[in-house]
């Protein structure tokens, strides 16, 4: 109770002596160090446990790299069966949806279940990445915060967006491409009041990584090469390559995990994963853990130390098998990965995305360099630029794409072949897949936020919000005398719902219909309530019809009132003023 007080006290302090927005920006800054440690304690769990295989593990057997995935998975599957009793679950369509339809609150056990499961994953040889675990605890800290702090949802969005911005910031050192990360894919508003703190977020999230990790980076690679005008073309065959890579992620992706969702249960798919995954590492050594330093290898020519030992290395002096070997990668990355997070593992797919961009790029200039046509172009060049090709199309962000690219690697004089290859790679994904990995189910069920203001504001809304019960339902047998003494004197409504002994909706009656014969005695007991009974002009079902639906019932019907089916029972009416009002009401809240 004594703390209880002091908080509360403490609130009231707050309330007095700091302004809503100053205490805004005095969050994001709390925030953006609080995902900078999370990033921070990540990522070093995640290489402790891979430098302890280091040490005890001769890693130039590379047959040692079957079991250890499997292995990793196992661990995950005892925590989540017999300590987290949860499940891992995919950081940012969760947090999508927790912002949709949830207020903006995430469980409290997703700030320290990633930071479990991920190293767990990772450290072991997953492959997939440690960005989204980052985010979603960092998210997940936000969030609570705000609840602890009885902040309002609108501003919970916004540290959301601000605890992403800091892991991204703090795991790649680039705190523009956070910011933009932020308002593209959770759909901020880029105005002045959400890009001040997303800022100040970035920035304390970047000074914590360089407290803590110094002036590590992530890609060790100076721009050499500058852009020729005379390579524009390649550039662009590259972004229809990345573009077309893209769509085949998306659809390895749900192809694969549509095939898992098939099996029985989670051992199962743990035993069929960890094989599946042990069997492509054994003969793609670079698909084993996020795959950073492929990356490296790649953008300084070593080729040999970036396919790792294979059943192939006799071969390597021959530069088609060298090509086949890292277009293998490009294929079976996006299958590694999605079958480390179908057998249970917990990760990223932004890291996987960058390896599986930067060898599709190394390819394509592979090949333009070796085809006789006496053509050359920077493979270096081209591995970065793969990378933006990727994340624009897979995630549909082109200008994180860009400014990710551009910031790790310091390669801003390549911005003019970033903007080609990343606009190409979106337009064509854009074209032939509506939604991204992210965002596919939460459209299916109606709880994506957009750009679009109209569906933004609909999709915020709660249909039970808007749902009215206090008609007085009649019986299909109840006499006119009955109707008019049990139900029209005892209601201020001119509508009323028809149900059966088990409340089934039959249709509804209204007073109009009515009104000529309610006053002729000789009617109320030959006449009953199915004589006057007409069908809605539609009917909403509770379970299935989003709140864009619903509207769009209203506009079609030209009904002021419909009808609410829950369970195929009668549930309420909707009437189109209460809808109308609290639309504008939302509307006003999310533009404010």
């Amino acid at each position: 109770m004594a703390k209880a007080s002091v908080f509360k006290r403490l609130l009231l302090w707050r309330y007095r002596h700091i302004s809503g927005k100053n205490f805004i920006y005095l969050l994001s800054l709390v925030i953006g160090l609080l995902a900078g440690l999370t990033s921070v304690i990540l990522k070093n769990v995640t290489f402790a446990i891979e430098s302890i295989f280091e040490k005890v593990l001769v890693f130039s057997n590379y047959q040692l790299y079957f079991i250890l995935p499997f292995l990793g998975l196992f661990l995950v599957y005892l925590f989540v069966k017999y300590i987290s009793k949860k499940p891992g679950e995919h950081a940012i369509p969760t947090i999508l949806y927790s912002i949709s339809k949830r207020n903006s609150i995430l469980d409290k056990r997703n700030i320290y279940l990633p930071l479990v499961t991920a190293p767990l994953t990772v450290g072991f040889g997953g492959s997939v990445g440690l960005l989204g675990p980052a985010i979603g605890s960092a998210s997940a800290i936000s969030s609570n915060l705000g609840r602890l702090l009885h902040i309002d949802r609108k501003t919970r969005s916004l540290l959301i967006g601000c605890a992403a911005s800091g892991a991204i910031a703090s795991i790649f050192k680039s705190p523009i491409a956070a910011i933009i990360f932020a308002i593209e894919v959770f759909s901020l508003d880029l105005t002045f009041a959400s890009l001040l703190p997303l800022l100040m977020a970035s920035v304390s999230s970047v000074i914590t990584s360089y407290f803590f990790l110094g002036d590590e980076i992530l890609f060790d690679f100076n721009v050499a090469e500058k852009f020729r005008i005379k390579d524009t073309v390649f550039y662009l065959v590259l972004g229809l390559g990345t573009g077309i890579a893209s769509i085949y992620f998306s659809k390895i992706y749900f192809g694969v995990t549509s095939l898992f969702n098939k099996l029985k249960n989670s051992k199962q798919k743990l035993m069929f994963g960890g094989i599946a995954i042990g069997v492509m590492v054994y003969f793609i050594p670079p698909l084993y853990g996020e795959g950073l330093e492929f990356i490296n290898d790649l953008m300084v020519g070593n080729d040999a130390h970036a396919l790792g030992k294979t059943p192939f290395n006799e071969h390597l002096n021959n530069i088609w098998i060298v090509i086949a070997l890292l277009f293998g990668i490009t294929v079976f990355k996006a299958v590694a990965m999605t079958t480390t997070f179908a057998a249970g593992g917990t990760g990223g797919i932004i890291i996987p995305t960058l390896v599986m961009g930067s060898s599709l790029g190394n390819v394509v200039a592979k090949v333009i360099n070796n085809c006789g046509l006496g053509f050359s172009v920077s493979e270096a060049n081209f591995t970065l630029i793969g990378m933006a090709g990727l994340i624009a199309g897979v995630l549909h962000a082109p200008l994180t794409a860009i400014f990710l690219i551009a910031e790790i690697t310091g390669g801003y004089q390549l911005f003019v072949p970033l903007m080609i290859t990343a606009s190409m790679s979106f337009l064509i994904s854009k074209n032939n897949l509506n939604h991204t990995i992210y965002t596919k189910e939460l459209a299916e069920k109606g709880a994506l936020l957009t750009q679009d203001k109209d569906k933004s504001v609909l999709t915020l809304m709660k249909l039970e919000s808007v749902i009215e019960k206090d008609f007085l339902p009649l019986h299909p047998d109840m006499s006119l005398g009955q109707m008019l003494k049990q139900g029209v004197a005892k209601s201020n409504r001119n509508i009323f719902p028809v149900t059966d002994s088990q409340n089934r909706f039959l249709g509804i009656i209204l007073l109009d219909n009515i009104r000529t014969v309610m006053f002729d005695q000789s009617l109320y007991l030959s006449t009953t309530v199915e004589t006057f009974m007409i069908k809605p002009p539609d009917i909403i079902h509770y379970e299935t019809d989003s709140m864009e639906r619903v509207m769009k019932k209203f506009q079609d019907s030209g009904a002021w009132n419909l009808p609410v089916v829950r369970d195929h029972k009668y549930y309420g009416f909707v009437s189109k003023s209460k809808l109308l009002t609290a639309y504008r009401k939302e509307l006003i809240n999310i533009t404010s």
